[in-house]
């Protein structure tokens, strides 16, 4: 349909005999820190005044005339990675011809030799959530996994890849029990050990993990299962976009409730975007998100306005010996609470969450989740806190976008 558009758009103008040699944006900051992030532009306009036929491409560029990544979304807008000084202005040229060759700076897929896994990535982080082919299982893994990276070389698919083939190796060397070579390999191939640029050693199971919504009946949080179905929206250079549904727990009277939750990641992004909402609620609910706590470090989550924020022990402290922080935010508002277990178990004290009052049916919900690693680029939680406040002041002062 995008490429359909462009063709008419562009006859109409090359007829016309309008068509502009290059469109220019300009982007201002009005704070006074520097602005390193994405921008977002309506690319229909820019379409109609360049002329671009559905064959044609473009390129876009920097003040000194370098290409830069772009790309273009699933919903029609240009993506920019930019970077504007203090209180500044950058502009870029837009002009038809070929791009060269763009690094991916994000990627995701789902992983049917993991269960169904759907696992994406950026610079800064990993990510997963869990699918039909796990809940089938019976295990009770709920919420958002949280993968450590501390490259921006794209690794995930690296990892399910050389783990999955040492699983093979193990499964044989457990049934010769040739335990010394079982051990080797595990040591060689798993995914939650370190083998040079991250791993997985966040706890989940039946908790919300990092950033899942749920719904609330009274104090009782009403958590999804694994994903129904999916579709992947976009998949880079710079953004990563899923679409999820699920089947939450019975909210009181009403059996036919339908979560539907996409998700993106950006280059440069610590954090996630969520957009939720329901279908199937009779009557309006809370609706709730936030992050585990583990009883290895009970006592270090940050209850904030409109958000929350913890420094995570990992799945086996003792051992790995760093944190993973992690956080919720919502921008928009939301009352913040600590909901402990009335018996803790397994490791779990609770959760820190976030709550939004009386969320009817069909009434969207936006809000952020994301993660840092005390051996990357955030060392502690007082350098998570910065993080996270000037991410909510570049949301609430974004960067003054201009096409002409």
């Amino acid at each position: 349909m995008k490429k359909i558009i462009m063709l008419a758009v562009g006859l109409l103008f090359a007829l016309a005999g309008q068509a502009a040699k290059q469109v220019t944006i300009t982007v201002v900051n009005p704070e006074k820190t520097q602005r390193q992030e994405l921008i977002e532009v309506d690319f229909a306009p820019i379409a109609e005044q360049l002329a671009l036929a559905e064959d044609d491409g473009f390129v876009v560029k920097n003040a000194f005339g370098q290409q830069v990544d772009y790309q273009l979304t699933h919903d029609g807008h240009l993506l920019i990675d930019v970077a504007v000084r203090p209180g500044g202005k950058a502009q870029y040229q837009v002009t038809k011809g070929i791009p060269t060759a763009m690094k991916q700076w994000v990627f995701g897929k789902m992983y049917p030799t993991r269960k169904d896994d759907i696992a994406w990535e950026n610079d800064r982080g990993a990510y997963r959530v869990y699918g039909p082919a796990l809940q089938r299982t019976g295990e009770r893994s709920f919420g958002v996994d949280v993968w450590t990276k501390n490259t921006p070389e794209i690794v995930v698919e690296d990892r399910y890849t050389a783990d999955y083939d040492g699983n093979i190796l193990k499964s044989i060397y457990s049934r010769k029990k040739q335990h010394d070579k079982w051990r080797e390999e595990d040591l060689r191939t798993s995914f939650h050990l370190d083998h040079g640029n991250g791993l997985d050693c966040y706890s989940v199971g039946p908790t919300l993990g990092c950033g899942t919504p749920a719904l609330m009946d009274g104090d009782h949080l009403v958590m999804p299962y694994c994903y129904r179905d999916y579709e992947i929206l976009d998949n880079g250079p710079l953004r990563f976009t899923v679409a999820l549904t699920y089947h939450p727990a019975v909210v009181k009277t009403d059996s036919a409730v339908v979560e539907h939750r996409i998700i993106s990641l950006d280059k440069g992004s610590n954090f996630n975007k969520v957009v939720v909402w329901y279908d199937g609620l009779s009557n309006p609910c809370d609706l709730a998100s936030g992050v585990v706590v583990h009883s290895a470090d009970k006592d270090s989550y940050v209850l904030g306005k409109n958000f929350v924020q913890y420094a995570d022990p990992t799945d086996t402290p003792e051992k790995h010996n760093f944190q993973i922080y992690v956080a919720t935010l919502f921008p928009d508002g939301a009352q913040t609470r600590f909901l402990p277990l009335e018996k803790p178990q397994g490791g779990i004290e609770g959760h820190a969450l976030c709550v939004v009052k009386k969320l009817a049916a069909g009434e969207r919900c936006t809000y952020y989740f994301g993660s840092a690693w005390s051996k990357h680029d955030v060392r502690t939680q007082r350098e998570w806190q910065v993080r996270i406040d000037d991410f909510m002041q570049s949301l609430a002062a974004p960067l003054q976008v201009t096409v002409e």
